[in-house]
């Protein structure tokens, strides 16, 4: 019988939720005559990311210029009532990661995330949010012992109505990056990531 180690096993929950998230997330989109566009919109988001040694068993610090495209379906709309009044979406992401140390290279892959809206306040509209997925590393990172990785990540943010079609948004993100155990060495790298961007 298999043994997994705890980190595996949170490894591999994460990607087993992700893997259903992008199913359901596929079939939905596929069913054209009831999809509801209405609040749909894309943003690209930029930012900065940095891993952070002793966080976890990260042993390298790896920093990291990241550009998002990103793509959100609002699921259920006006959800609750008083202070969490809100919306629940999913967003499909696409980030492009270049590495500036140790090495410059780039990192690659797409994300589904959960997210939840919080719109009784008049402008400024915090959200949480969580989900991962695959991840394909080009750089030469010591420590990671496979190109092919998994990830997941949460944070916060706060989505800023700056027009009538655009909003300005800001997040904080906690980042981590692993093979699972499938290959060895498996250190990961945990990470923060401050971003901004806007829709459309």
């Amino acid at each position: 019988m298999i043994q997994f180690t705890l980190k595996q096993k949170i490894f591999w929950t994460c990607f087993f939720i992700t893997l259903v998230t992008g199913i359901f997330f596929t079939k939905h989109f596929a069913r054209a005559d009831d999809l509801d566009t209405v609040d749909d919109n894309w943003a690209i988001l930029f930012g900065y990311g940095q891993s952070v040694p002793g966080w976890g068993e990260t042993t390298q610090r790896v920093e990291t210029i990241d550009v998002i495209p990103r793509y959100s379906h609002v699921i259920f709309d006006d959800i609750g009532y008083s202070w969490y009044r809100g919306y629940h979406s999913l967003l499909l992401e696409v980030p492009v990661s270049v590495v500036v140390n140790p090495d410059i290279s780039s990192i690659v892959g797409i994300n589904f995330l959960a997210t939840y809206t919080f719109i009784a306040a008049e402008q400024w509209h915090p959200y949480i949010f969580g989900g991962g997925g695959p991840v394909y590393s080009f750089a030469d990172i010591s420590g990671m012992g496979a190109e092919f990785n998994g990830n997941y990540q949460f944070g916060v943010g706060l989505k800023y109505p700056w027009t009538a079609r655009n909003s300005m948004l800001f997040e904080l993100r906690y980042h981590h990056i692993s093979n699972g155990g499938s290959e060895e060495p498996n250190e990961p790298l945990n990470s923060y990531k401050l971003l901004f961007g806007i829709t459309f």
